[in-house]
């Protein structure tokens, strides 16, 4: 068995938090093909995007209980086992509507991994030492969605898109068996939840109704729903926009990702020299920047692969910097119910997404701006968010593991 506060049980979690980002970067350059292949119009395809998004988020506020009430270990064996059970459907599917059903139940398994890794970092790790874990998982994690769409570029050329969603089956199952077999269970007996409905309700409202957990979860769900737009929206402007091949999209995209991982690397080396509170202020002014850039140069009607790049990147800097601080500081005041935290957090972030997606899928307008100014909106957003609720109820200390919140 691994040690619980190994770097390779880091690696693990990183790799289980990784499946959802997987799950959508690897089949992003294969969209427009779908679209072709089943006669589907941009906002079809893109609605097995948004509903991913959605069962994703449904399934967190589920697998979220299970886990603190049987734990982490089964509850993410399981959900593993039924994602590749579902990516094998999608690689079968014959219409728009089998895929996008295909993709709903792999959302459901899917959500196991990145909520009950985050849930497990937080059972290991006191709140501050948890933001510099969560940044380096950040870090580690991010090399999987670089590389993704290129593979997928490579996958959808060589072998057809069906291959794409065959290799995430089997990372599903490659990944199930090595937390089976070599992960302890990271949540103490005395800290297991009843599934009582009254105590889930209680759970569930308790979390929802701290004010510090709702600046939190609505920083991280704006600027993820930025992200987002650009994930639902890359493929069509990139590809059937501005010309790019879908191998050399993978290219573009690992620019955007490359963002995403300088900035949980400047969050894991500043961690012990700024406060939790600079880091995301820091992070919310660089991300601004980046998506009121891409707006303006859109709307100026800038039609470049550079004028979109570039100004992602920097946002992605910022997403990078931001989303550990909200993620440590969301669930700092819950050690007795993490899970249920976690779930809550994950929920609010996949449904902001999915409804962002949603937007760029049926206002697309065959140019960059929909989805320019969906992300520069979301990011100053957040920036208000954190005026009204987070500067005004900052999370409990980092240095100290709360009291029951």
């Amino acid at each position: 068995m691994l040690s619980l506060t190994s770097l390779s049980t880091t690696v693990l979690l990183a790799a289980a938090v990784a499946l959802g980002p997987l799950a959508t970067d690897m089949y992003l350059p294969a969209l427009p093909e779908l679209g072709a292949t089943f006669r589907a119009d941009t906002g079809q395809v893109q609605l097995t995007l948004s509903l991913y998004m959605a069962g994703f988020a449904l399934a967190q506020l589920i697998c979220g209980p299970l886990a603190d009430r049987f734990g982490r270990k089964p509850i993410m064996v399981g959900g593993l086992v039924l994602f590749a059970l579902a990516s094998v459907g999608c690689a079968l599917a014959q219409g728009i509507e089998a895929l996008t059903l295909c993709r709903f139940l792999q959302a459901l398994g899917g959500s196991a991994g990145p909520v009950l890794g985050r849930a497990a970092v937080r059972d290991i790790h006191s709140p501050r030492e948890a933001a510099r874990i969560m940044a380096l998982l950040a870090a580690i994690m991010a090399v999987a969605p670089a590389l993704a769409p290129t593979l997928g570029g490579l996958l959808l050329t060589t072998l057809g898109w069906p291959s794409i969603f065959l290799v995430l089956a089997g990372y599903a199952v490659a990944l199930s068996l090595v937390i089976a077999l070599r992960l302890p269970e990271p949540l103490p007996r005395h800290y297991r939840q009843t599934l009582k409905p009254a105590n889930l309700a209680r759970n569930y409202w308790t979390v929802a109704c701290n004010r510090s957990f709702q600046g939190y979860a609505l920083i991280n769900a704006l600027l993820f729903s930025g992200l987002f737009a650009f994930l639902s929206g890359a493929s069509f402007v990139l590809i059937d926009f501005l010309g790019v091949s879908p191998t050399a999209f993978g290219a573009y995209f690992s620019v955007m990702v490359f963002g995403y991982m300088a900035g949980s690397f400047l969050a894991a080396r500043l961690g012990q020299r700024l406060s939790s509170d600079q880091m995301l202020r820091l992070g919310l002014v660089i991300a601004i920047t980046g998506g009121t850039l891409m707006a303006g140069l859109a709307w100026a009607e800038v039609f470049t692969r550079a004028a979109v790049i570039l100004p992602q990147m920097l946002f992605m800097i910022g997403v990078g910097m931001v989303m550990p601080q909200t993620l440590a500081g969301a669930l700092a005041p819950f050690p007795r119910m993490a899970g249920s935290a976690s779930a809550l957090y994950g929920f609010i972030q996949m449904a902001a997404a999915a409804g962002a997606g949603t937007l760029v899928g049926h206002l697309h307008n065959g140019t960059s701006q929909t989805m320019a100014g969906i992300i520069a909106g979301c990011a100053l957003a957040a920036g208000v968010a954190y005026l009204l609720r987070t500067a005004r109820y900052p999370a409990p200390s980092f240095d100290v593991v709360p009291s029951h919140g």
